[in-house]
């Protein structure tokens, strides 16, 4: 995840949390809105300078990220007449529980990452260590023997680059933040609404429909008879515990993996780049003096 998606989705957790204790102190939504707007929140800033007629839901969901979760939480309180303030409180923690939850998968990820790009750079270090050490290392590179080597360690070094950025993409979290629908289908049942109502409230919304796990949990609901709402939030706190979870394992597996590329990959091409020309610059007579 970027930096400046960490920091949206920072941004929102804190302006929908205060948004919702304005709102619980008798505060109605604008002017909610044109306070935080004086107080610097561009996302409250853009509410507040909308055309009119514009629903807020339709102004929060275009600027995309965190805020389209914010945006179909908003568009499910409204529609099914949820209690603003406690649904947004509630809401707000869910979010940054999420991006808690993401955080640590990127601390996890960051070691890893950030070995496989310095030992990316080892064979360059070869050849500087040999000109250092005085042997001509660069007149090789004009010889079809060094030639060669230029050639077959550039290309390895590329290769061990894509590889090991490959590894690292697919150990990143995918998809939106885990358990967020079904914090957004409680919002929507809170309001005593149908399970049916609920779901095609939040799917019209822009929640997307009911995936297996929330599918799952509503249906554990109406053969126990238990509040869904409970059950709901309780799933989505649990998915994200997995997910955390999963990060680290994650994490872990890819410190294992990234030796694939630097054995086949970076190793060779540190030989082929920085022993090789000093071994041929050896052969040549060109070694440097002791």
């Amino acid at each position: 995840m970027s930096a400046k998606r960490v920091m949206d989705a920072a941004d929102a957790a804190a302006s929908v949390q205060r948004l919702a204790v304005l709102l619980e102190a008798g505060v109605t939504p604008p002017r909610a809105w044109q306070l935080l707007a004086d107080s610097g929140d561009d996302a409250a800033t853009a509410v507040s300078i909308a055309a009119a007629g514009r629903e807020t839901g339709e102004v929060l969901a275009e600027r995309g990220g965190a805020w389209g979760e914010v945006a179909v939480a908003w568009r499910v309180a409204e529609t099914v007449g949820a209690p603003l303030a406690p649904s947004l409180r509630r809401f707000a923690d869910a979010l940054r529980d999420a991006q808690e939850t993401r955080d640590d998968v990127a601390v996890a990820l960051a070691d890893p990452a950030a070995t496989a790009r310095l030992v990316a750079w080892l064979p360059l270090v070869a050849i500087g260590l040999g000109v250092a050490l005085g042997f001509d290392v660069l007149s090789t590179f004009t010889q079809p023997a060094g030639i060669a080597c230029l050639v077959a360690g550039v290309v390895l070094m590329l290769l061990a680059r894509r590889w090991s950025g490959r590894l690292v993409a697919r150990a990143q979290p995918a998809g939106p933040p885990p358990g967020l629908q079904a914090d957004t289908v409680a919002i929507a049942l809170s309001s005593g609404a149908s399970i049916e109502r609920a779901l095609a409230v939040v799917a019209g919304a822009g929640g997307g429909e009911a995936d297996a796990e929330t599918a799952e949990i509503l249906a554990l609901s109406q053969r126990a008879g238990a509040p869904a709402v409970d059950l709901l939030r309780s799933s989505a706190t649990d998915a994200r515990r997995r997910a955390r979870t999963d990060g680290r394992l994650r994490a872990a597996r890819l410190g294992a993996r990234l030796l694939l590329p630097m054995g086949l990959c970076t190793l060779p091409a540190f030989l082929l780049l920085g022993v090789g020309p000093m071994l041929l610059s050896v052969m040549a007579g060109a070694a440097p003096p002791l």
